[in-house]
């Protein structure tokens, strides 16, 4: 193992939290906007008024996209166990 097989594993591994945390976080983000939006039009700056839009949006988004968040952690598990199995590339 070398510095281009940890460097492969940590791009992998990064890559698959963004897939992971996208279908959460991007709804998330969405209902927060409009809130704010919906607060700056009305003046009302209530800041718990926030919290439980998006805590419901980020629970449904959870819901929804768990077989693809287990999909995604699957995938990077299947990667590095194979690796591990079958050994990672020659050092220079």
């Amino acid at each position: 193992m070398n510095e281009a097989d940890v460097l492969e594993i940590t791009h992998a591994s990064i890559w698959a939290m963004i897939m992971m945390s996208a279908p959460v976080v991007g709804p998330a983000m969405l209902v927060g906007i409009a809130i704010a939006f919906g607060q700056a039009l009305t003046q009302i700056q209530e800041n718990t008024l926030t919290f439980v839009p998006k805590m419901l949006v980020v629970f449904i988004a959870i819901m929804l996209s768990s077989s693809f968040i287990g999909g995604q952690l699957q995938i990077l598990t299947e990667n590095l166990y194979q690796k591990i199995e079958f050994g990672f590339s020659d050092p220079l």
